[in-house]
């Protein structure tokens, strides 16, 4: 079966083919303007989905070497996401849809995303699965295609929510997570003690609004200008106090629920701290870490592509 997927969740615009569960052809387009504004428009995001999505569609046709008339099916992304965003691309695909007698099936972001890895290599089930981006920080158990059971979330800020916010205090472009990234590998990550929010109780929800309080004050503290050197520090030190939150959570929801397999997904999967201990966490454990490869860790068409490959 060949479909075409549709991602127009926030402000990437992304179509995809896949063929019996193999990616045939991608296009992702991003939106620069909102660089301007330190965050996304929901206004200019949607409008600008209008102009690209018809491209961005002709462009992974076009790559595939197939034409519309060949497809079987399309998925598009339901939700969550800017609800201006998802109606461009729910409406364009259930057109394509019903001009081409083929069947539609919505498919939720999040749980796309926890499949992705499954777009390049095995992914077996029972697995548990984080999302990390700048809208979700949600951990998932997945039994089977389709049958997911979330375990835990943010109580504030996305962990992408709080790399951007360290960027920014740091003075650094948007989205800061990318440049927290790269500044954090030549810094020493145990120079600050920045907190780790642990929640009592049984729950593996995560908080990542302390740290970014504990940043914008130490920064605002910090005499001027701020050394380099002390820029590389904070920022490795904040990167490892949320990678440590993140990481701990798996770890506990790994005591409690069986699984033959650790994924993270989402635009923070490309951080590489992340990838590097929930790896160490996954062969503490005996288990295989599968990621999504960074081209996929970003909103993207093909996970939607395959999600609906799945659910069709």
């Amino acid at each position: 079966m060949r479909v075409l997927g549709i991602e127009t969740s926030c402000d990437d615009t992304g179509a995809a083919v896949v063929e019996d569960g193999k990616l045939v052809a991608h296009v992702v387009r991003g939106q620069e303007i909102h660089a301007d504004y330190g965050g996304v428009v929901p206004e200019y995001a949607s409008r600008a989905h209008i102009t690209l999505l018809p491209r961005v569609v002709k462009e992974t046709l076009d790559a595939a070497k197939i034409s519309v008339e060949s497809i079987d099916g399309v998925a598009a992304t339901l939700g969550p996401g800017l609800v201006g965003s998802l109606l461009v691309g729910i409406e364009f695909a259930k057109g394509l849809a019903m001009a081409r007698g083929i069947p539609f099936v919505g498919i939720n972001h999040v749980e796309a995303h926890l499949v992705s890895a499954g777009l390049e290599q095995d992914l077996p089930c029972p697995f548990l699965g984080m999302v990390a981006s700048g809208g979700h920080t949600e951990i998932y158990h997945v039994t089977a295609p389709g049958e997911t059971r979330r375990l835990g979330s943010t109580r504030d800020d996305a962990a992408g929510e709080a790399f951007d916010k360290v960027g920014k205090v740091l003075g650094l472009p948007y989205p800061g997570g990318p440049h927290v990234d790269r500044l954090a590998r030549e810094g020493n990550a145990r120079a600050i003690d920045f907190p780790v929010a642990r929640l009592s109780g049984d729950t593996l929800d995560v908080s990542m609004s302390g740290l970014k309080t504990a940043v914008k004050l130490l920064v605002e503290r910090e005499p001027r200008p701020i050394p380099d050197a002390r820029l590389r520090d904070i920022a490795a030190s904040a990167e490892r106090a949320i990678v440590t939150a993140l990481v701990e959570r798996l770890s506990q929801a790994l005591d409690r629920y069986p699984a033959q397999a650790l994924t993270v997904a989402g635009g923070c999967a490309c951080n590489t701290l992340l990838r590097r201990e929930v790896g160490r966490l996954a062969v503490e454990r005996g288990i295989p870490a599968r990621f999504p490869s960074l081209q996929f860790c970003r909103d993207n068409g093909a996970m939607i592509a395959y999600a609906g490959w799945l659910a069709l």
